[in-house]
């Protein structure tokens, strides 16, 4: 059975367990999937209000593009879950390889390395998806329902630890590699978006705070 298909308690019952899998990883992207969806609520709180079709065209336009584009945003972190934790299995099985011979340690260190890159990969896409959805909620915050304002700030603050927790997940995984180069560009583009989404987050929830007071 696939994680996203467990009750919120199986969920969290796993995540409280020896296994070590699913983890971090899969929970940031959860975190970022329930930011897209408070986002999205707000969203449907809004488009059909008779306010918000006084507003002009363009306007409305742009809140709508937003809500429908950050859907599949929100479908692919809920495919993320999944396959962190997959990634994750996967290193593990490559660990447990036969290592009698030279050909097998060399097969299975391969094997290792080709996991691991896996499974940097796959926090590093949670990384971009909640920066991405992140630097886009500035109309909907502006224009949205004022009466569910709160919720985009929780949104907001969900995306940014989903964004932080799937960084640390790319730097545990990148400290096991052996290139350089790809460690370094990795690295940068990760700090780049912490900062920046972290920026981002700030300023949200210090607008719906002052909104809201």
């Amino acid at each position: 059975m696939k994680l996203i298909d467990l009750s919120v308690h199986e969920f969290i019952r796993d995540l409280d367990s020896p296994k070590p899998a699913p983890g971090g990883g899969s929970a940031s992207a959860l975190a970022g999937a329930m930011g897209i969806g408070l986002s999205r609520m707000v969203g449907h709180l809004t488009i059909p209000k008779k306010k918000f079709k006084k507003l002009d065209a363009d306007i409305q336009d742009e809140v709508v593009a937003l809500h429908e584009g950050i859907k599949t945003q929100e479908q692919r972190l809920l495919d993320l879950i999944d396959e962190d934790t997959n990634a994750f299995n996967a290193i593990m099985r490559a660990f447990k390889m036969s290592k009698e011979t030279e050909k097998e340690k060399k097969k299975r260190q391969e094997a290792i390395e080709q996991a691991t890159y896996k499974a940097t990969e796959v926090p590093l896409e949670i990384v971009r998806i909640a920066h991405d959805v992140l630097a886009k909620l500035e109309p909907l915050l502006e224009y949205g329902n004022q009466n569910a304002i709160s919720d985009i700030g929780v949104g907001a603050l969900m995306l940014y630890a989903g964004l932080e927790g799937a960084a640390m997940n790319v730097k545990i995984n990148l400290g096991s590699l052996k290139d350089e180069e790809y460690k370094k560009k990795i690295s940068e583009e990760v700090e780049t978006h912490m900062k920046s989404g972290k920026r981002l987050s700030e300023g949200i929830t210090k607008k719906v705070h002052e909104l809201i007071s």
